[in-house]
């Protein structure tokens, strides 16, 4: 029990950061619906609602210490990326804060999923295998 409670603190920071970038994505989607030009922000608005529901599943796994954890930072990151540099292009300060968020996530999964990357289990069941 008490290894499954390290693991949780170990990865408490990437949780956060996952978090608060959902977080940012749900608004940022909210408030470019308002905007006065929509059209031009569909991109933006699919990969807020692709990026926050990758964050806040990240966060799941990590919380309970799932084996797959780390490859599902790998992607988180990859959509957060995607995201904030869509966020980027549009001068609206909710795009630029969910930028912001995007890329510190990006850069908190990217982290983890290095930090524990010899304990995946694709890796783990090669190495039985051979």
């Amino acid at each position: 029990m008490r290894k499954e409670l390290n693991m949780h603190e170990q990865y408490q920071s990437c949780i956060q950061a996952c978090n608060v970038c959902a977080d940012a994505c749900d608004h940022c989607a909210a408030a470019c619906l308002e905007e006065s030009h929509v059209k031009t922000m569909a991109a933006c608005i699919r990969l807020d609602m692709d990026c926050a529901a990758i964050c806040r599943l990240a966060a799941s796994y990590m919380a309970r210490g799932s084996d797959f954890a780390q490859e599902v930072c790998e992607i988180c990151a990859d959509v957060c990326e995607a995201c904030g540099t869509e966020c980027a292009r549009h001068q609206h300060p909710h795009c630029q804060a969910c930028a912001q968020a995007c890329k510190r996530c990006a850069g908190e999964c990217r982290r983890m999923g290095q930090s524990a990357g010899t304990n995946r289990p694709s890796q783990r069941s090669a190495a039985t295998t051979q």
